[in-house]
């Protein structure tokens, strides 16, 4: 069966206005610095959604910057009250993929996390996802080796989006697999 009528029932749907109307908070943020642009998205808001739009020309992953700009985040370790660890939280989400499944995370060239972004960006996949999905590790011979957990993958796509090199692609993984939030 073809959903050929899918987009129109989306585009009049409640949920397709209500995204609409927030649509800018993002990109005005983004074009006009934290107080001009919350001062555009309370305007509009007031207004009713009658300002344009405002649209972010540049893409996600572009706006990436290299390590060295930035100090090291020494991150607090989870309390297990108020913040827990990604491994919890991914079991929370009941996620499941079958463990003789291909992986679902395709990388265009493998070499390109440890080769160029490890070096520039401190290999940002490790911070970005979510679940703990991407990690570098050290190989038997002591050198650092990219290894992704696919297992843990929460099908949220921030690696398909924010990748520096977009090196990496996000597919449907066999059998359904994934989070299954009850």
């Amino acid at each position: 069966q073809e959903l050929t009528a899918f987009g129109d029932k989306w585009q009049a749907s409640w949920a397709y206005a209500e995204l609409e109307e927030s649509a800018s908070f993002g990109p005005a943020i983004h074009k006009y610095g934290t107080v001009g642009g919350g001062a555009y998205n309370f305007v509009n808001q007031l207004l009713g959604g009658k300002l344009p739009n405002v649209h972010d020309t540049t893409a996600d992953h572009a706006r990436l910057k290299p390590a060295s700009e930035y100090e090291k985040i020494d991150y607090p370790k989870p309390d297990g009250k108020l913040s827990f660890d990604k491994l919890s939280s991914v079991f929370l989400s009941n996620t499941n993929h079958e463990e003789d499944q291909p992986c679902h995370l395709r990388l265009a060239d493998p070499e390109l996390p440890i080769r160029d972004n490890l070096p520039e960006y401190a290999e940002p996949a490790s911070r970005y996802c979510p679940a703990g999905v991407y990690e570098v590790v050290e190989g038997d011979d002591g050198t650092p080796q990219f290894q992704i957990n696919f297992q843990n993958c929460v099908h949220c796509k921030t690696c398909d989006i924010k990748d520096p090199a977009q090196n990496i692609t996000w597919v449907a993984p066999e059998g359904g697999g994934g989070p299954n939030y009850p």
